[in-house]
């Protein structure tokens, strides 16, 4: 019965989320070539909004725990645990005040209304698997970013989402980059629960009715933590909280 209740609601929800895409791909053109860096902020935010509130249509709801632990003004590393795109825009929405940017695959860079366009103009790394320098390169930039403005990268340092909630192996250079070239900021342990559920399906029908959960865990200082000490317990406290 859930499953043939989600095939009108995901026609629905792909519609809205369609539209939202391609309105907001305008916006954000005109916010960033004509205002700057602030104005597209609000874009994305704005979007990201949008992006949420299309899920409820999903019967979709929202639990975040730990907003309180995240200073102001201060470079923020957000390790994650990845369970599907809507990860993102979960991260993207709740923790829009540390102004996240995403270490991403290079191919998400072209041919997706909005998501691309903020990738590539938002302070985002796009980085080539295949091309291990050129990860690794945009890694450092990154971190070199969030240092010198004060924001926050993204990295799942599985890599590859999990499409069962179960998680995969954490990889460590990605972090170590952005731990090195950072050096002042705190990682933040993430762990999401339920992602996943929403593609149980695949893409189509989508998941009906599920309490997606971020829960932000005890920051980590990066300059007062030996690096593999802050790797194992990054990945323990991440992955002993996933349903």
């Amino acid at each position: 019965m859930q499953k043939l209740i989600a095939y009108p609601l995901s026609i629905i929800y792909y519609l809205l989320f369609g539209t939202t895409l391609v309105i907001f791909e305008v916006i954000q053109w005109v916010c960033f070539n004509l205002f700057g860096y602030s104005a597209h902020k609000k874009s994305v935010d704005a979007l990201c909004f949008f992006l949420v509130l299309n899920t409820y249509v999903l019967g979709t709801r929202y639990k975040i725990t730990g907003r309180e632990k995240l200073p102001a003004n201060t470079p923020l590393i957000i390790a994650s645990n990845h369970q599907s795109w809507y990860d993102i825009t979960t991260i993207g929405w709740f923790l829009r005040k540390i102004h996240p940017k995403y270490v991403s695959k290079i191919e998400l860079g072209r041919g997706i209304p909005s998501i691309s366009y903020n990738l590539r103009h938002g302070g985002s790394a796009l980085i080539d698997r295949k091309d291990g320098k050129q990860a690794l390169d945009a890694i450092r930039q990154l971190a070199e970013y969030i240092e010198t403005h004060k924001r926050s990268a993204v990295i799942f340092p599985e890599g590859t989402r999990s499409k069962t909630g179960k998680p995969r192996h954490f990889a460590e250079n990605g972090l170590k980059i952005l731990c090195k070239y950072a050096s002042s900021a705190f990682v933040v342990p993430i762990t999401i629960n339920n992602t996943w559920k929403m593609t149980r399906w695949g893409s189509f029908p989508l998941g009906v009715g599920n309490k997606i959960e971020l829960t932000i865990h005890d920051l980590i200082p990066v300059k007062d933590t030996p690096f593999p000490l802050l790797f194992e317990k990054t990945e323990q406290v991440i992955t002993q909280t996933i349903h």
